[in-house]
């Protein structure tokens, strides 16, 4: 692609170029009755899907680090999780159903060593609002009956929206030895000391408050381990951390959006590029952008490259393809997925290459 190939050295060229040829499968969830399958090629969804898997509300997909297993969340009150095995031509096969322990569960992980789901009940509509949850995973890939539950405590700066704990997701650090819970409504993350031998594995270690009535949502680490970066969801910024055994010490916060409609602000999901040198934050609500940020290399600080339309309604997810060419935008309330071309060295969007039609998508997952 113009100078940006030349600048590649050619073994990695050609590793993109085949890695574009050959395409990669993509499962879709979202806000419908099924888990969808996708062949991506060239920056396009092929138009019949692979497979389509009946199950309720798919919101989040977890997958298994060696492609075998996805858990997928079932977003409804009471909550659900779905178990499915995955064989080598990628095909899928539903395990089992469990409760999920709570309400509305909008995210999931696994644990380093593939023994544990670790799940976060949004829990909207419940009367005590949200919780997290832990989920064994058994032989075969099965989900047992959860093991542990925790609620926090709101912070109430929002009447509407933190009346209530609402744990938006569940990430683990990058050596494992901790998961860390972002509470939407209870403006903190909470860290908890992970031990695979107890019964229940997660023992509460220390927490982070950030800025009232900001709205933790989304949690991702750097390729070092030795930062992070959070998606506020009510004040549409990120925060900037730094990261050492089990501890985050906020550094700063980046603004999304300097629009003072309060409707800007709406952050969503966070992914970094392959490289590490961009990180891609999305903002809905009347904003419906993604905001393209350059990574400084020793303190993680960001600083911002771009603001990208994503030409469609609410953004809730994301996805960089594996050749890093394009970005797949999850428009929920627009009913389909936009797929932006991506230039590898400035990290700059840009032409929509297809708007591809999709009921309620809500999360995107390459499997390689």
């Amino acid at each position: 692609m113009k100078t940006t190939m030349k600048a590649l050295p050619s073994l990695l060229i050609a590793s993109v170029m085949s890695l574009t040829a050959q395409g990669h499968e993509l499962l879709v969830g979202g806000y419908t009755d099924s888990l969808y399958r996708y062949r991506f090629s060239d920056g396009h969804i092929e138009a019949q899907p692979l497979q389509v898997v009946a199950t309720s509300n798919p919101s989040w997909l977890t997958l298994s680090v060696d492609a075998r297993q996805v858990f997928a969340v079932n977003e409804q009150a009471p909550g659900r999780v779905s178990a499915f095995s995955l064989d080598r031509q990628h095909g899928l096969t539903a395990l089992n159903q469990v409760s999920s322990d709570g309400a509305e569960p909008t995210h999931s992980s696994l644990s380093h060593d593939g023994r544990f789901l670790f799940v976060a009940n949004y829990g909207g509509s419940n009367a005590e609002g949200g919780n997290l949850a832990v989920l064994p995973v058994l032989a075969g890939g099965r989900l047992g009956e959860p093991v542990q539950q925790v609620r926090h405590v709101a912070s109430k700066v929002d009447a509407e929206r933190q009346a209530m704990p609402h744990v938006h997701s569940m990430v683990s650090s990058p050596e494992g030895r901790y998961v860390f819970a972002s509470d939407l409504g209870a403006d903190r993350v909470f860290a908890y000391r992970y031990d695979v031998d107890k019964a229940q594995p997660l023992e509460a270690f220390a927490s982070v408050a950030l800025p009232p009535g900001s709205g933790p949502r989304h949690l991702l680490f750097s390729a070092d381990g030795r930062h992070a970066w959070l998606t506020l969801e009510m004040s549409a910024a990120v925060a900037v951390f730094d990261y050492q055994d089990g501890r985050l010490t906020l550094r700063d916060t980046v603004p999304l959006t300097g629009s003072g409609d309060p409707g800007a602000r709406a952050a969503g999901a966070l992914h970094a590029s392959a490289d590490g040198r961009f990180l891609y934050v999305s903002n809905r609500g009347t904003a419906n952008e993604l905001v393209v940020f350059a990574i400084d290399p020793v303190d993680a600080g960001l600083k911002v490259v771009q603001r990208r339309s994503v030409e469609g309604d609410h953004p809730r997810e994301f996805a960089i393809d594996p050749s890093q060419a394009f970005v797949l935008v999850a428009n929920q309330k627009g009913d389909e997925i936009v797929v932006i071309r991506r230039d590898r060295d400035s990290g700059k969007l840009g032409e929509v290459v297809q708007t591809f039609d999709q009921a309620s998508p809500s999360d995107l997952k390459f499997i390689d």
